[in-house]
């Protein structure tokens, strides 16, 4: 099995003192199988780790950040994929009858992305429970 795990899972393993941080980390020390980074996923990831407004004082340089996602790389579980073929047209389908909110489309990203890779999506999204036909994993505090 291949798990996609949404940025805010990222963001609170990563820093210590964020709210998830005790549930990221018990996840990510439970996984045993693929914990994959997407290009979405990965440079939200590097954004937020660069964003003032995120890290306050402990905001990351560029240099900074991919020297911690190289690190969180080296960990053998952890693997970068691709975009699955036939991604944009799932993706498509899934914004089409929708209106916008705040990540409506990372979120039908993600949802399209592991709907076709047949991967599933980790996160602390709430957002996501009412998603029956999607494979995803809710992380509770």
């Amino acid at each position: 099995m291949t798990y996609l795990p949404d940025v805010n899972l990222w963001i609170a393993w990563t820093l210590e003192d964020h709210t998830h941080h005790h549930a990221a980390l018990k996840w990510i020390e439970a996984a045993h199988d693929a914990i994959a980074f997407c290009r979405v996923t990965q440079m939200g990831f590097l954004r937020l780790l660069t964003n003032f407004h995120v890290m306050s004082d402990a905001v990351l340089s560029a240099p900074e950040a991919w020297r911690l996602l190289e690190r969180i790389q080296a960990d053998d579980r952890m693997v970068f994929v691709s975009e699955p073929p036939g991604l944009e047209d799932v993706w498509r389908r899934r914004t089409l009858s929708h209106k916008t909110s705040v990540n409506f489309w990372t979120d039908a990203y993600l949802s399209a992305f592991v709907e076709v890779a047949g991967y599933t999506l980790v996160t602390f999204d709430r957002g996501f429970e009412k998603r029956k036909d999607l494979a995803v994993h809710i992380l509770k505090q």
